[in-house]
């Protein structure tokens, strides 16, 4: 086992800093409040370090304070990356030599999400941390629908492209509509294609976790900082069969 606390001042001093907001006006009683809340979560002593009104009627919160949870980092579950990481180069070679023509994607962002920040910077090719976006590959044919595509018309492009993946990118998450939207586009997928010519279902966003493809019913999630080559490997590895390093 691999036991570890939080880190603050000390090696081990379990002292932690969380931020929420309340919705109450700030005052030295929604301050109490705040580290009231901060007590029934574990934190104690819990101080609170900032506060700052949100208009009249919320108020945001920094609480510093110390936790005694203990973490076994060797019973943490995440998804580790199961396929080699190529460069663009590789990519090309590799769509070229075992696919014999172009790799169809197809991305854009559904239901009433209108941030494309996240899928732009996979596709577009100005790309994201450095790497260029997919529209960069030769051997890969991008079609960017943008923003607030419903799931039938992605559904329709995805067919008349003859797409080879489908990747959605979702932002909004209030009331898990990330979630909802992309159960419902896994299902319209499930339901207009037979299970060998389904394209790769992906989704990607800050507020996604990696270990739900199963559950979401897509063949996989991406989470924050995920960069266009990383995607694009992966796309390759299950597109064409190759071996994981």
């Amino acid at each position: 086992m691999s036991i570890v606390r939080p880190y603050g001042d000390t090696t081990g001093d379990g002292m932690v800093q969380l931020s929420f907001t309340l919705p109450v006006p700030h005052s030295k009683v929604a301050e109490g409040a705040a580290a009231q809340l901060a007590g029934k979560m574990g934190m104690d002593p819990a101080l609170v370090v900032h506060a700052r009104p949100m208009g009249p009627d919320f108020t945001f919160f920094v609480v510093y304070g110390r936790v005694h949870h203990l973490v076994d980092t060797d019973q943490v579950e995440v998804v580790e990356r199961d396929y080699p990481l190529l460069t663009p180069k590789e990519v090309n070679a590799a769509v070229k030599e075992r696919l014999r023509r172009r790799l169809v994607v197809v991305g854009g962002c559904i239901g009433t999400d209108a941030h494309t920040v996240g899928i732009d910077a996979i596709l577009n090719i100005k790309g994201f941390a450095g790497e260029k976006g997919l529209e960069y590959y030769r051997e890969l044919k991008v079609v960017n629908l943008g923003a607030q595509v419903s799931v039938p018309h992605l559904v329709e492009r995805a067919r008349a492209e003859e797409a080879d993946a489908v990747l959605v990118s979702q932002v909004v998450t209030q009331r898990d509509t990330h979630l909802l939207n992309t159960r419902e586009m896994a299902a319209a997928f499930r339901e207009a294609y037979p299970e060998h010519r389904r394209p790769l279902l992906v989704v990607g966003g800050p507020r996604f976790d990696e270990t739900m493809a199963g559950e979401l019913g897509v063949d996989r999630v991406f989470a924050r900082g995920t960069t266009p080559g990383e995607v694009a490997s992966f796309l390759v590895a299950r597109l064409t069969g190759q071996e994981a390093s």
